[in-house]
C-alpha cells in the first residue's frame, strides 16, 4: 500500500464501537447530537445537528430479533431463579414477568434500532458511504 491510500483509508475510517454507541443513545452516529428518531421509531431523514443523511438505513426487522434475544436471555434464567428460590404464585409470576417483558421491550427496541443505523453507517452500507 502506498502511503496516499493509508492516509485516504484513515480519512475515510468510521469507527464501528462509537457508532453503535451514539446509535443506542438515539443519537446521530456521525455527530453524537442531533436526534436520530423521531416519535417512537421514525428515523429522520437528515441529522438537525450535522445535515447527515440518515434515510439510508435498512433497519427492518433487526432491532426486533434483537430485542427478542435479549429480553429472552435476560428473563428466561431471571424466570428460573425466581420459581425455584422464591416459588411464588403463578398469577403473580406470570404478572410481573409479563411487565418486566413488555418495559424491557418497549426501553430496548428504539435503542437497538439507532444502534443498527450505526452500524450501517460505519459500514457504509445501503447508501450511507456517499454522504457524509
Amino acid at each position: 500500500m502506498t502511503d496516499q491510500t493509508v492516509e485516504t483509508m484513515a480519512q475515510n475510517d468510521r469507527p464501528t464501537w462509537p457508532a453503535l454507541a451514539k446509535g443506542f443513545r438515539c443519537k446521530c452516529p456521525n455527530c453524537g447530537k442531533g436526534r436520530l428518531l423521531h416519535s417512537y421509531l421514525k428515523v429522520n431523514d437528515t441529522c438537525s445537528e450535522c445535515g447527515q443523511e440518515l434515510f439510508h438505513h435498512r433497519a427492518d426487522d433487526g432491532p426486533a430479533y434483537l430485542t427478542i434475544l435479549i429480553v429472552g436471555h435476560l428473563l428466561a434464567p431471571a424466570l428460573h431463579v425466581s420459581y425455584v428460590h422464591f416459588r411464588p404464585d403463578p398469577l403473580t409470576m406470570a404478572l410481573m414477568f409479563s411487565v418486566g417483558c413488555v418495559a424491557l421491550s418497549l426501553f430496548l427496541l428504539p435503542r437497538l434500532k439507532g444502534a443498527v443505523i450505526g452500524f450501517q453507517w460505519a459500514r457504509r452500507m445501503h447508501g450511507f458511504g456517499d454522504s457524509k
